[in-house]
């Protein structure tokens, strides 16, 4: 932490903290209301994502809070089992991650594919813009992906309805506000985040103009959101389907916080994740989102990079942007009474639809060939005509088929050799998710100062997913202006070389 007060970092944290909290207030509130829960208790994560697990987080820069990925599966916990059932959900989920992080589990976790990881998010991304579609409209989403799906084109036939219709033109306001925003603004406004012009114009616009349109209603203290677990916590922690649920939270955040730490580390040369110390930290934030009854956090990539960009140096930034959301919400909540649920809805169209990247599943589909992309495919289908857990043992499952032609060899050994300025590393056997860890552990632990050869000559096989960790693990030694060179590379390890 002293590192936070010394030179420019103090100067540079500080407006990385303002950049990622005007980035993180609207997308608060969004995932709330997409969750089926009040806007504060998005507000109550943040502030906790940032002050508390900004201080404990194994990535520095990695900023927590609400996430879209879990915001259908909590929705599906508020319809089947009450809001109040999510308080031991998240105490449980908390628990599980910490005591993952303590076991050093948190390295395995990147060895889930790609593939499943972004086929989720996307299927997410689906089922966001399906059920946000309505609340465009002033009307509430229905229970599931499908029913929204088949839904939507009675919204449109209804736009007759002239309430209706003129939320959904503040939602218009909002994403044409948002996109026009990011495609125009001047360089030197470019850290003014998209999500903030396209609200702040859409508020405007219904306040000016009087519209009936509904607005979001949080209350006058933000002590007042924080709901306390009912006496018969123990009980509740203990009923089947609290700990299977929270079994899933668990999986689904820790994925995906670890997914968005690697990224963070591709965007700085900064210190690395330590993913077990990460896994920890999000636990923590978790328990007391549980006590507080709050929405479940994870790390998260918007703001994460909206920190890495407005050049945050240190775990101080993060932490400052949870005090800015705790104090505008105490002094200025009146404020926050203003702001149309369409445009909070309209900012999570547009979230969704770029979680479908369609770019990823090109990519896997180039470099590893049509199992990956399938893969993906089959994720995100399963995910939107199931439910989210179903989706990714589906993915995992499938990944599975690529190991079949070389389970019976599917160890790994690892050889270091160093001479003079060069270090050789040798691969043998069959290198899959079973052993990226470890890989990933050694690669990590390589000497900085010398060229490093990587020699697959012996190499029988490499399945995508630790393909993907080479890749990124070669770019970024490379892009820190080390060399790194790859012998015996053939198929699609050549790629690599390139």
């Amino acid at each position: 932490m002293l590192k936070a007060f010394s030179g420019g970092t103090l100067s540079r944290d500080f407006t990385a903290s303002i950049v990622v909290f005007l980035v993180a207030m609207p997308l608060c509130m969004g995932i709330a209301i997409a969750s089926g829960v009040p806007p504060e208790k998005g507000l109550v994560t943040g502030i906790i994502g940032g002050i508390v697990v900004g201080l404990l987080a194994g990535s520095p820069l990695q900023v927590s809070g609400p996430a879209a990925g879990l915001a259908v599966i909590v929705f599906e916990i508020v319809q089947q089992q009450g809001l109040s059932a999510l308080g031991p959900i998240l105490i449980l989920a908390g628990a599980i991650q910490v005591i993952a992080g303590l076991l050093r589990v948190g390295g395995w976790f990147r060895a889930i594919s790609p593939a499943v990881v972004h086929g989720m998010l996307a299927g997410i991304g689906v089922l966001i813009v399906v059920g946000q579609f309505h609340v465009l409209f002033d009307d509430k989403p229905l229970s599931s992906g499908l029913a929204n799906l088949l839904a939507m084109p009675g919204q449109i036939f209804g736009l007759t309805n002239q309430d209706a219709a003129m939320a959904f033109a503040v939602g218009l306001v909002t994403i044409g506000g948002m996109i026009g925003w990011e495609k125009v603004r001047p360089a030197s406004m470019k850290l003014l985040p998209g999500a903030l012009v396209g609200v702040v114009l859409a508020t405007l616009v219904a306040f000016f103009l009087g519209l009936p349109v509904a607005r979001v209603v949080v209350p006058e203290s933000i002590m007042s959101a924080v709901t306390l677990p009912e006496g018969n916590l123990l009980a509740q922690l203990m009923t089947p389907s609290v700990i299977t649920t929270a079994i899933a939270i668990a999986f689904i955040a820790s994925a995906e916080t670890l997914l968005s730490a690697a990224a963070v580390d591709r965007m700085h040369d900064g210190v690395r994740t330590n993913y077990n110390r990460e896994l920890s930290a999000q636990g923590v934030g978790n328990l007391l989102c549980g006590f507080a009854g709050a929405l479940p956090m994870t790390g998260v990539i918007v703001r994460s990079s909206a920190n890495v960009q407005a050049g945050g140096k240190t775990r101080l930034s993060t932490m400052l942007h949870g005090i800015w959301i705790l104090g505008f919400v105490a002094l200025l909540p009146w404020l926050l009474r203003e702001i149309p649920m369409a445009a909070l809805a309209g900012i999570l169209v547009v979230t969704g639809v770029r979680l479908v990247s369609l770019d990823h599943a090109k990519h896997l589909l180039h470099r590893y060939g049509p199992l990956p992309a399938v893969v993906w495919a089959a994720t995100l289908v399963t995910v939107v005509t199931t439910d989210l857990l179903t989706g990714v043992l589906v993915g995992i499952g499938l990944s599975l088929l690529e190991m079949l032609p070389h389970v019976r060899r599917l160890g790994l050994k690892i050889d270091e050799t160093s001479w003079d300025n060069k270090h050789e590393v040798a691969l043998d056997g069959t290198a899959s998710f079973f052993s990226l860890p470890g890989l990933s552990a050694r690669l990590e632990a390589l000497p900085a100062g010398r060229v490093i050869i990587l020699n697959v000559e012996r190499l029988g096989h490499i399945d995508h997913t630790c393909a993907e960790m080479l890749r990124e693990w070669i770019d970024r030694r490379r892009n820190a202006g080390m060399e790194v060179e790859l012998f015996g590379a053939a198929g699609r390890l050549r790629q690599l070389a390139a």
